[in-house]
C-alpha cells in the first residue's frame, strides 16, 4: 500500500469455496473503475469485501487514511461504519417500508434524526426525479425506477465509495440506456 490519503486501496485475498480472489485495486477519488469478468469470476464477492460484508482473508482495505480491514493485525470495521454505499443487482429495496423509509433508513440506523433523515431522503428522491413516488411502496415501481430509488439510498450517507453491482442487468435495453446517462449525470458529481 503506498502512503496515499485519499481513495479506496485494496489488496483482496479471500477465498470462497473452490473460488480464490487474490486482487489489488487502487482508485483516486473522482475515479470511476470497472471491474470485468465473466460469471462466476468474483466480481460481487469483491464488491462485498470492499463493503465489508465479507471479511478478506488477508491482504488491507483502506478507504481514504482509515483501514477498515487487514486480517493480519486484528482489523475489521463492519459495513455500517464504513463510509461505502452499494447498489445491489437486485436492488434490496424492503417491500414493506415506502420508497421514502428506503432510502432514509441507513441515515436513521446511523442515529440522524427522523425528520432530518427523511429531508434528505426527499431531496434525494427529487433529484432522481422519483419525489411523487415517496409514499409508495417499492412493489409500484418499474426496475429503472426501483434502481434510481437503490442509487438514492447508496448516496444517502455521503459514502466515500460507491459500489454498483451490475446496475443495468435487471433493465430492458430502453430504460438501461436511460439508467445509463442517469448513472453519469450523479457519477459526475459524486467526489468519493
Amino acid at each position: 500500500m503506498n502512503n496515499a490519503t485519499t481513495g479506496l486501496e485494496a489488496r483482496i485475498g479471500l477465498t470462497v469455496g473452490s473460488l480464490s480472489i487474490d486482487v489489488g485495486i487502487d482508485v483516486a477519488p473522482g475515479e470511476l473503475l470497472a471491474i470485468l469478468g465473466p460469471n462466476g469470476a468474483g466480481k460481487t464477492t469483491v464488491l462485498r469485501a470492499i463493503a465489508g460484508l465479507s471479511p478478506i482473508d488477508h491482504g488491507q482495505i483502506r478507504i481514504d487514511d482509515s483501514v477498515v480491514d487487514d486480517p493480519a493485525h486484528g482489523r475489521f470495521v463492519g459495513p455500517e461504519a464504513r463510509r461505502v454505499g452499494m447498489v445491489f443487482q437486485d436492488y434490496l429495496l424492503f417491500p414493506k417500508m415506502s420508497v421514502l423509509d428506503n432510502v432514509a433508513f441507513g441515515l436513521r440506523a446511523t442515529g440522524i434524526s427522523r425528520s432530518v433523515a427523511n429531508q434528505r431522503a426527499a431531496a434525494l428522491l427529487d433529484d432522481v426525479g422519483l419525489g411523487d413516488y415517496a409514499s409508495g411502496r417499492p412493489s409500484a415501481l418499474s426496475g429503472g425506477q426501483a434502481q434510481r430509488v437503490a442509487l438514492a439510498r447508496a448516496v444517502a450517507g455521503r459514502p466515500r465509495v460507491l459500489l454498483l453491482d451490475e446496475p443495468l442487468a435487471a433493465l430492458d435495453v430502453r430504460t438501461r440506456a436511460e439508467m445509463r446517462r442517469e448513472l453519469r449525470r450523479h457519477l459526475d458529481s459524486f467526489d468519493g
